[in-house]
């Protein structure tokens, strides 16, 4: 009996080593490595000879020779999510969904079907869920259709089975970590079992055309659970973000090979599932408090669309020794490099004051453009003066104090005039590129340095 040999693969980045460390030697992600059974290779000649060209006749096309084909993209029914995705699901794709538990994976799905149903045969394969525990689940969100089919399977074979079975226009995986393929030793949710299963699902997709969702866990840290290399191989990687305590849910693309990776989808979860936010700026002003110093609204761009965020920040002097800088939603070295800023150039204190910022909503600032917001609003709170509510700011700060121009600066105008704003902060750089409609009451305030900025609270 041969000998059975074990390695470990980093779950991160797909380094494989035989032996264990502590340490990715390839990443350096700390406790990523996990112990798998290698399969036994089959012996290779040295003199096996290259593959006849018969055989790869039809292989190999030139691309000239193809015909010029627009992508067939498939409606979701629910805008937001046909937002993130590009316009719909295209036709051989395979789009891998992730979120932590209980965020709305599954009802999105299942909300899917209320449309594609209509006209379509979609198989969903259940390895969590019996097929009872779905029909509770699909009569609460309204779902009733015979094109949907349900298949309480995990075995890989019998999934590729009632694929063939089925011959359905559209596959639901939920999850990739429940299936498991039997030739391989290793426990379903395994790195090794993950990354086979879903090299599997590919090749069903690309041969058949059938676009394939898969939804998949997450680990503590946030990151999908399974090798680093099933990002790369899949399509379109989506996440699902949001509060536990907060009916909100933001779907972000982190990546789409048939559309933009910066739009989001913004949802609200109710009784009746998931619904599309079509104002999100509106959602998260609601309740903002008013002449209350500390608090800014910030403009920024996730993809072509232009959202308004309010951003608090709040500045109090410091129990211990090294004063604390903690941020949410914000990166926080960005966080500890603008309090740097306002130090060196614009004369303000934070050496023995605790300093923390938030993203009011669950939204997460990454752009340049909401440093001004969060700069004025430590300012705001540092020395007790509100910003006006009429207000809206953005601009990226320099090392050197400098409001350093954005992108997008006329939808970012319009969408603060929609909302009411009528006081806007902006880097005089940008100017060139605004217009401003006659008959709007808006004043707006170019500013080139972060002093200037600031001249608003006197």
């Amino acid at each position: 009996m041969a000998k059975v040999k074990t390695a470990y693969i980093c779950s991160d980045c797909g380094f494989e080593t035989p032996r264990w460390y502590g340490k990715c030697p390839d990443c350096g992600a700390w406790n990523t490595l996990s112990e798998y059974v290698k399969q036994p290779e089959k012996a290779v000649s040295s003199r096996t000879l290259p593959t006849a060209p018969a055989q790869v006749e039809g292989l190999v096309v030139n691309l000239s020779s193809l015909d010029g084909v627009e992508e067939i993209r498939r409606g979701t029914g629910l805008r937001e999510l046909d937002r993130v995705l590009g316009g719909g699901v295209v036709d051989g794709s395979v789009v891998l969904l992730a979120g932590d538990p209980g965020i709305g994976k599954s009802t999105i799905l299942l909300q899917m079907c209320k449309t594609l149903c209509r006209d379509q045969r979609v198989l969903y394969i259940a390895g969590e869920e019996s097929p009872r525990q779905i029909k509770m689940r699909a009569a609460r969100l309204q779902v009733e259709s015979e094109n949907l089919f349900v298949a309480a399977v995990t075995d890989m074979d019998q999934v590729l089975g009632a694929i063939d079975y089925v011959k359905p226009d559209m596959v639901m995986v939920d999850s990739i970590q429940t299936v498991n393929l039997a030739a391989l030793t290793s426990s379903s949710g395994s790195v090794t079992q993950v990354r086979e299963c879903t090299g599997l699902l590919i090749r069903t997709a690309k041969a058949t055309g059938i676009p394939i969702l898969i939804v998949g866990h997450v680990n503590k840290d946030g990151g999908i659970a399974g090798p680093k290399v099933l990002e790369h191989i899949v399509d379109v990687v989506l996440y699902f973000e949001g509060e536990r305590h907060s009916s909100y849910r933001i779907l972000r693309g982190v990546k789409n090979r048939f559309g933009s990776t910066n739009e989001i989808g913004v949802f609200e979860m109710g009784e009746g599932g998931l619904e599309d936010v079509e104002n999100p700026s509106l959602m998260l002003l609601s309740g903002r408090p008013h002449g209350v110093s500390g608090t800014c609204v910030a403009c920024v761009m996730e993809g072509t669309r232009p959202i308004l965020a309010e951003v608090q920040a709040l500045v109090s002097k410091t129990g211990f020794g090294t004063p604390r800088r903690m941020s949410t939603g914000f990166d926080l070295n960005r966080t500890a490099l603008l309090i740097a800023v306002l130090e060196k150039r614009g004369g303000y204190f934070f050496g023995n004051l605790d300093a923390y910022v938030n993203i009011i909503g669950g939204l997460r600032l990454d752009e340049p453009a909401a440093d001004l917001p969060v700069a004025m609003a430590l300012v705001s709170n540092l020395r007790d003066k509100p910003v006006p509510d009429t207000v809206a700011a953005f601009g990226e700060i320099g090392l050197g104090g400098e409001i350093r121009s954005v992108t997008n600066i006329q939808a970012r105008v319009n969408e603060c005039v929609r909302l009411g704003f009528t006081q806007l902060i902006l880097p005089k750089s940008s100017l060139k590129q605004l217009h401003i409609p006659k008959g709007e009451d808006v004043d707006v305030l170019p500013v080139s340095t972060i002093s200037q900025a600031l001249g608003i609270l006197r």
